[in-house]
């Protein structure tokens, strides 16, 4: 017996996708680094609520998605280092900025994503779903399934360590 707004209607869970589709891939991929790879575990997260539509009530949708999304990077990533990578491209020309900034930008960006990517993953993801994609704290408590004072000490930590390793400029 299917309730008005079920998961298996194919407009709501058409809803669900676009809604939800993007903000899951980038949390994989603050985990993982590899883009690729991060939408290929939402498309699969998405694949697992229709099959299991029936058995997931509409409220309970989105934790569903992102606790499979979850589980599933586990599995991908279980014997290998997690690595985040940034790949930033510049546009190619001509610039007109003094050759010692560029330098001294460029080796601050590589400073900057060596301090990230030693961050522990828990601060890493809170601090990169905040900083990176505008969450609020208590947005990042639902994705990871924990508390928003977890949240707070997760990127203080990461605010921290960054602070520690390149200083406060």
């Amino acid at each position: 017996m299917l309730n008005v707004s079920s998961v298996c209607k194919e407009e709501v869970f058409k809803s669900l996708f676009i809604k939800h589709a993007e903000t899951i891939r980038n949390f994989i991929y603050f985990k993982n680094g590899d883009a690729d790879e991060a939408s290929d575990i939402a498309q699969e997260a998405f694949i697992k609520l229709w099959q299991n539509c029936a058995d997931v009530p509409m409220e309970k949708a989105k934790s569903f998605l992102y606790t499979v999304a979850n589980n599933l990077f586990l599995n991908v990533v279980a014997h290998k280092k997690v690595k985040l990578t940034y790949a930033s491209e510049k546009p190619k020309g001509h610039t007109h900025e003094n050759p010692e900034y560029v330098l001294e930008e460029k080796e601050y960006g590589q400073k900057l994503e060596a301090a990230i990517a030693n961050l522990s993953e828990a601060q890493r993801v809170a601090f990169l779903l905040n900083r990176i994609e505008g969450k609020k704290y208590s947005e990042i408590a639902e994705m990871l399934n924990i508390s928003v004072k977890a949240v707070e000490k997760r990127i203080g930590g990461a605010l921290l360590e960054l602070r520690k390793t390149i200083g406060n400029i």
